[in-house]
């Protein structure tokens, strides 16, 4: 089987992009790890199709992690997904909505840079106490499409990401689907630098889109930081994550602005 592909990334974070909108391709989990596998195949984070949509969205999104488990959201990918479905129409849309598991989404488009709406996030919980690898932690935690964790540290280069992040990912806590890891410096109010261990992943990725989101929030939550906050990811871009003032915390209109930038287009053997 021959298959066309799309190598798009948001921010470092990397997907493989498929046009399945005739609905030809049924992908084995096995096979989706493979494409992901940075040395036997392509190599990406994740994957991502386009399918009809089927409950009232112009396209349905189908994001699966490098382990070719299905999820239900990836912010990085939403951008990536909008701006490829753009391709696929020769750049003329100005904006979509899709569906995905954690909701509907959509987009719009400036140039190579695309503004996502999230779906509301829900289940924050602040300042759980937890013991992670030896060490207890202050943890904060919310679903912004996918769960997060989410904690603040002085020193964000000195951070065993894998190990705590593994730790939490795997916690009591957050069974039985785990949960994603980000740890936090404060730049400034209305800046964050993060870095992020990925649940299907199973390491620390460039970015993560809704990881942002979340540690966006929680900063907001724990200082008041005001719309829009700035986030500096690993892979050395500069996000800007919005959101209108939340009552008793609950956000509505939560944005993520960013780009969305092709990478190569090719064909691989399955």
């Amino acid at each position: 089987m021959t298959l066309s592909f799309t190598k798009m990334n948001g921010a470092g974070n990397d997907f493989v992009m498929l046009d399945n909108r005739d609905l030809s391709l049924a992908l084995t989990k096995d096979q989706i790890e493979k494409l992901c596998d940075r040395h036997r195949g392509i190599g990406a984070d994740g994957l991502l199709c386009v399918e009809p949509a089927t409950d009232g969205g112009d396209f349905k999104m189908r994001y699966y992690n490098a382990d070719g488990g299905e999820a239900e959201m990836c912010g990085n990918g939403a951008r990536c997904f909008g701006r490829f479905v753009n391709l696929l129409h020769d750049d003329k849309l100005k904006q979509i909505k899709f569906e995905t598991m954690a909701g509907m989404i959509s987009a719009e488009f400036e140039g190579d840079q695309v503004r996502i709406n999230m779906s509301a996030p829900h289940n924050l919980k602040l300042a759980q106490n937890l013991p992670v690898v030896g060490t207890d932690l202050t943890v904060h935690s919310v679903n912004t499409g996918v769960p997060h964790a989410v904690v603040f540290v002085e020193d964000l280069e000195s951070v065993p990401v894998h190990e705590w992040g593994a730790g939490l990912r795997y916690h009591d806590a957050f069974k039985p689907k785990g949960t994603n890891a980000n740890f936090v410096k404060v730049l400034a109010p209305d800046s964050i630098s993060i870095r992020t261990y990925e649940r299907g992943v199973e390491g620390e990725t460039l970015a993560c889109g809704t990881g942002m989101v979340a540690c966006a929030l929680i900063h907001h939550e724990l200082t008041g930081a005001a719309s829009p906050v700035s986030v500096l990811v690993k892979g050395g871009d500069t996000l800007k994550v919005g959101f209108e003032e939340p009552k008793k915390s609950e956000y509505t209109n939560v944005t993520l602005f960013g780009p969305a930038d092709f990478v190569f287009q090719g064909t691989v053997q399955l």
